[in-house]
């Protein structure tokens, strides 16, 4: 169990320093337009392909892998299925903050994953919401990371 989870910690922290990379290179467009979109470089687009990835499998990873091996390290009792059940259970031993905030932050990701190329102002938007979840979903993986430490030793 522990070799388990210290892999899928150590992936969610490939994932985090690349998003936290990809944002910090992009922070000078910000916020996003229409016109910073069409004015960014092939290197630039890459970048935000970066940091639209690295949201996307950071967010995936602590969902499918760890949210549920926490709870399985924590001993939780019972069988949760409903991925809701399992939000208000890590937020109720305090292993997230709150389930409200990563449902937002899925939607809001799920949203993203429709590319509207004939619309740069609502791409503009959505980016820019991405933009300000992105270190609270960096935040959501440090405070598990911190919450799951006395389990491992």
């Amino acid at each position: 169990m522990t070799n388990a989870i210290t892999e899928v910690i150590k992936i969610c922290d490939r994932h985090a320093e690349r998003l936290s990379w990809a944002m910090a290179q992009l922070q000078n467009h910000l916020p996003f337009s229409e016109l910073t979109l069409t004015q960014l470089s092939d290197i630039e687009l890459a970048v935000l392909d970066q940091f639209a990835t690295r949201f996307g499998k950071l967010q995936d990873l602590i969902g499918t892998k760890l949210f549920p091996t926490v709870l399985e390290l924590t001993k939780e009792p019972g069988e949760l299925k409903a991925f809701i059940d399992i939000l208000y259970r890590l937020e109720k031993i305090g292993a997230i903050p709150s389930a409200d905030e990563w449902l937002l932050m899925r939607e809001v990701r799920n949203s993203f994953s429709h590319d509207y190329p004939d619309d740069p102002k609502l791409q503009a938007a959505m980016l820019n919401k991405f933009f300000e979840l992105a270190p609270q979903l960096i935040a959501i993986f440090l405070g598990i990371k911190s919450f799951i430490e006395p389990y491992l030793s």
